[in-house]
């Protein structure tokens, strides 16, 4: 059942944000004194605690070092979770701009997997983020995607029906798992081919494509 509101509700990375800085992995990983591959291993294996808000960034930097054999120490630890948080903190300028002059003509939210600490910095140095009908972080809200638990987040959190949504991501089984919720769906591959998608959803108005 709809109740014939048109809310947006946004991914951050691979959508309005960029992944993650290429090198950065390699970098954390000199920065350890162990071969790139075992990082990158440790560091998404231990990752889904953290976004989901199961683990503090400390927790989540000891079990990646642990797995490394390498000491868990603070300064460690807090240098790299600095790194980590700097090598996501790329935004994609037109995208930021056409979200924000969505908001002008209908609800839009967001819905990102990212961790408590990696969202406050996004808050802090992103203030449009702010401005949204409902911003909901995995870290914060304790339930990261593809899990139906946060999609039930934003539905509960905006009152709506599932059908008031069209869920923007560019992850297949993300956008799966909304629609099993009983959102609308699409998968983003570049920001022009997202236009016609949200013109669709707002046939009464038209918006400036992101260039």
């Amino acid at each position: 059942m709809s109740t014939h509101r048109r809310i947006v509700l946004f991914d951050l990375f691979g959508v309005i944000a960029r992944h993650q800085r290429p090198g950065a992995l390699a970098q954390m990983a000199a920065r350890c004194n162990t071969p790139a591959d075992a990082f990158a291993e440790a560091y998404w294996a231990c990752r889904p605690p953290y976004d989901a808000g199961q683990w503090s960034a400390p927790e989540y930097w000891t079990a990646v070092l642990r797995w490394l054999s390498r000491s868990a120490d603070a300064d460690s630890i807090e240098e790299l979770r600095l790194a980590d948080i700097r090598s996501w903190s790329r935004v994609d300028k037109r995208m930021v701009a056409y979200v924000r002059s969505l908001r002008e003509v209908t609800e839009v939210a967001l819905l990102s997997n990212i961790p408590a600490d990696h969202a406050d910095a996004f808050l802090a140095t992103q203030p449009w983020l702010g401005k949204l009908d409902h911003a909901a972080f995995s870290g914060k809200i304790h339930a990261a995607k593809p899990d139906p638990a946060a999609f039930h987040h934003c539905i509960v959190a905006m009152q709506a029906a599932p059908a008031d949504f069209l869920f923007i991501d560019d992850r297949e089984e993300n956008v799966r798992a909304a629609q099993a919720t009983g959102m609308n769906g699409h998968i983003f591959t570049r920001p022009d081919e997202l236009t016609p998608v949200i013109d669709t959803w707002l046939p009464t108005r038209r918006l400036t494509p992101p260039r």
